[in-house]
């Protein structure tokens, strides 16, 4: 997502990924303090999505919550790695690597929110379905409609559906008010990091000349801070964490294992869910 920047001097063969073959370009000037990564911050910032991606793994196998809740976590993981190598390559092949992860993440909790219980309510109907619905949105994109704008449309439409179903999920929860106040939290948190994620997104866009400027005066390492693009990674990694972690989350609630879990931070800045006994709930 985004727009074309006149980066043509530093798109040269001499640099280490040679021409940028990427339809989409960001703000950040390529090359500017590696030969061998085209954009530093931008690849630098996907670290938080991914730490915090590893942790949601890790915890959710060594607590045991489920094959349903680790896939939600692998794909926020693929969407972190695919955005790094997307950004330190600027290549056609990479860029699909950042976007399509980006669908396939909003599929598997769309599947998880629908099929929140024990018992699979629809089979093997609905895994396939989406399956299709995502194969064709991805052979559409690669293949006939390579526009930013169409990829936007498509993860818009899966992201609508799974907060439809979390929406309905949430309502009808019947669960103490310490549960409930957990849950509305992390919501309101995931909702703040993303729409917080797309306000700099559109700044860094639209005022990239002046933002290059001020950047200018800095100088490295204090232009960093001005690497909205960057923050965009960090806040978004946080919105969507949260959201996962308020999916998963309803998933125990639903399950009945309000007591059985808490919301705990390694290091003090990195959330992730914790069993006080663990139990498989999937």
């Amino acid at each position: 997502m985004g727009m074309i920047k006149d980066d043509t001097v530093r798109n040269a063969t001499s640099y280490y990924w040679g021409e940028r073959t990427s339809t989409i370009d960001w703000c950040e000037e390529n090359y500017a303090i590696s030969n061998y990564i085209a954009e530093f911050w931008n690849t630098l910032t996907n670290v938080a999505m991914i730490t915090l991606a590893v942790l949601g793994i890790y915890s959710s196998i060594r607590h045991r919550h489920g094959k349903r809740v680790i896939a939600m976590y692998v794909g926020l993981l693929l969407v972190g790695v695919g955005s790094a190598c997307f950004h330190a390559t600027l290549k056609y092949t990479t860029q699909l690597l950042d976007e399509l992860p980006m669908l396939y993440l909003c599929a598997l909790c769309f599947y998880s929110l629908v099929e929140i219980d024990v018992d699979i309510k629809f089979g093997k109907r609905l895994p396939i379905a989406l399956a299709l619905f995502q194969t064709g949105i991805t052979l559409i994109y690669v293949f006939w409609m390579q526009n930013p704008a169409f990829h936007q449309v498509a993860f818009g439409v899966t992201a609508v559906g799974a907060i439809v179903f979390g929406t309905k999920r949430f309502s009808e929860l019947n669960i103490g008010s310490e549960t409930r106040r957990t849950l509305s939290r992390l919501h309101l948190m995931g909702h703040l990091g993303m729409w917080g994620g797309f306000l700099v997104w559109n700044v860094d866009n639209i005022f990239c000349h002046q933002l290059r400027t001020y950047r200018s005066y800095l100088g490295m390492p204090l232009d960093g801070l001005l690497q909205l693009h960057g923050w965009w990674h960090i806040m978004t990694a946080y919105g969507s964490v949260y959201l996962l972690l308020w999916a998963h989350l309803l998933k125990l609630a639903r399950l009945g294992h309000d007591t059985m879990f808490s919301i705990q931070y390694f290091m003090g800045i990195f959330p992730h869910v914790a069993l006080n006994n663990p139990k498989k709930v999937d």
